[in-house]
């Protein structure tokens, strides 16, 4: 399945936060692509799927942060558009060449 993670977590009060932000990224970059800074897209199976969601379920504070995930089907995935700075990315033969 292809799925596009996001999230903001709050680091406004102290260091906790900023420790769950990282720990958040971290957990999305072992499975995807960042994509932007809080944008990550992934091609999973549904056991990593399994796997992701519980880590980042222990990660969040669901009080103060958000985490969204989006599945995209093939058809739609094949019309994602892009612009701008960074290179678009291919999340299935960039992540085979890592």
């Amino acid at each position: 399945m292809f799925l596009v993670v996001t999230y903001d977590v709050c680091t406004k009060e102290d260091r906790v936060g900023a420790r769950r932000l990282r720990r958040v990224a971290k957990a999305c970059t072992s499975y995807g692509i960042r994509v932007q800074k809080s944008v990550f897209e992934m091609q999973l199976g549904q056991k990593e799927w399994v796997e992701l969601r519980a880590r980042l379920l222990r990660e969040i504070n669901p009080d103060e942060d958000s985490l969204r995930v989006y599945f995209i089907d093939q058809s739609t995935k094949d019309r994602i558009e892009h612009y701008g700075v960074t290179r678009p990315v291919n999340v299935i033969e960039d992540t085979l060449a890592l």
